[in-house]
């Protein structure tokens, strides 16, 4: 599978969207009584008397977000404040509107008790949640790296959510920024402490404290990525990682992009696996930007299987640029590839994306009658890629037994102009690679 809650989460969200919301003062307390007696009440004010604090878990509300507008949200999980009073807790919620990545630990006055939903009955809504997410989601669990190749049933995507809902991991350093999380990621034990982690940006390696982090930028000896650098043009450079040679930073790379990937669980044996670390570089070093990761040898034609960009450098076209890196690898294996199944709903609207730009520039350019097998041959497009792209822009008909293309110059433009820009372009003449052979 491929999540693409990255560069697609270019499509889906911001950088800022990971941002914290401001908390203004707001009293969404019931009103004190007056020291002269109680006075008249409102509905207003015995609506709020009738709810109970501390709210329950599932409990639905509205709730303020940093638009300073309020919002429909979910309680997920609930903890006591350490100095409070008997309910002064603080709640972590889900926004139903909004993808996960924007979920929350909120305090009371942030709730709108008026809004208090109290007649849920939460066993249907988890089965209806559940369906739900079966039928839209339909994707298996696997990992920044795959496990196993089948898909979870309910009742474990179910175990999955309940293990995954509250972020363990508030914020990261990880270089020059301060990156706000969107999920879950199991760290080990001795890390359930921490809502912040530092990140030695070049081998990956996480600690508790701003000076562990001091202490080892002066011995980390490391200032790109450890593996081999396949592509470099002006600032920009791409380097591959044998999972099996550096299984540490491979893992660590695990931890660091499960942050910022959804429903994927861990998974630590590498070994499998080849990393494409794409950088910035500059005098100080390479410094990482995204990734994708590809299995060494698949029977299924894969030549993705995971693939993230790093919150600050989305919305730059790096995403694009991974996913076209991904298939001049396959041509120079002399391969079709295609992404690993199944994918996201955000991860086929970039892929067929990318498909619609490089087959309509083909079908633009090109004289006379193309077959889906020569496009294939030129693009390393599998050829079921390319039939259900160009079904979904109505530019292939049936007709006496064969697929026929259907190019009407205006129509291809039409379609180009809506598949938008194509991202950052891979020079192929800077690509200087080997495919990867096992050495006995």
């Amino acid at each position: 599978m491929v999540s693409i809650d990255n560069g697609a989460a270019a499509a889906n969200g911001h950088a800022a969207a990971a941002a914290k919301a401001a908390v203004s003062d707001g009293a969404a307390y019931p009103p004190a009584s007056h020291a002269n007696g109680a006075q008249p009440e409102n509905d207003s004010s015995r609506k709020r008397k009738m709810t109970s604090l501390p709210l329950e878990v599932g409990t639905r509300v509205n709730c303020r977000w940093r638009d300073g507008k309020y919002h429909p949200v979910k309680v997920i999980e609930r903890r006591k404040l350490p100095s409070g009073g008997a309910n002064d807790y603080e709640y972590y919620v889900h926004y139903t509107e909004f993808n996960r990545r924007l979920d929350e630990w909120v305090k009371l006055e942030q709730l709108d008790l008026n809004s208090v939903e109290t007649d849920v009955d939460e066993k249907v809504e988890d089965k209806v949640t559940s369906l739900k997410m079966t039928r839209h989601q339909k994707r298996k669990i696997d990992e920044t790296h795959v496990e196993g190749h089948e898909e979870l049933d309910a009742a474990s995507l179910r175990e999955h959510e309940e293990f995954t809902k509250v972020k363990n991991i508030a914020t990261i350093e990880l270089g020059r920024y301060e990156i706000e999380t969107w999920y879950f990621s199991p760290f080990p034990p001795e890390y359930n402490d921490c809502t912040k982690l530092f990140f030695c940006e070049f081998c990956l390696n996480f600690m508790k404290r701003k000076e562990q982090l001091q202490r080892h930028m002066r011995k980390c000896d490391l200032k790109h990525p450890p593996g081999d650098e396949i592509y470099r043009n002006g600032t920009l450079s791409m380097f591959e990682v044998d999972g099996k040679k550096n299984k540490v930073y491979g893992q660590n790379l695990c931890y660091l992009a499960k942050l910022f990937l959804d429903h994927k669980t861990l998974y630590y044996d590498v070994d499998l696996f080849l990393l494409y670390v794409l950088c910035e570089c500059d005098d100080r070093g390479c410094h990482m930007v995204g990734y994708f990761s590809k299995e060494k040898h698949s029977e299924e034609s894969y030549n993705l299987a995971c693939i993230l960009t790093l919150p600050p450098y989305q919305r730059k076209g790096y995403g694009k640029f991974l996913i076209a890196f991904s298939y001049e690898l396959s041509k120079k294996e002399g391969k079709v590839g295609t992404p690993e199944r199944p994918l996201s709903d955000l991860g086929l609207l970039s892929y067929r994306g990318y498909w619609t730009r490089v087959l309509l520039d083909i079908l633009k350019k090109h004289k006379g009658n193309i077959s889906i097998k020569e496009l294939s041959d030129m693009t390393a497009i599998k050829a079921e890629d390319i039939l259900s792209t160009l079904q979904s822009l109505e530019l292939i008909q049936y007709r006496k037994g064969q697929h026929v293309i259907c190019a009407d110059p205006k129509v291809l433009d039409r379609h180009l102009k809506a598949a938008g820009r194509g991202g950052l372009e891979v020079d192929v003449s800077k690509l200087i690679w080997t495919p990867y052979k096992e050495q006995s």
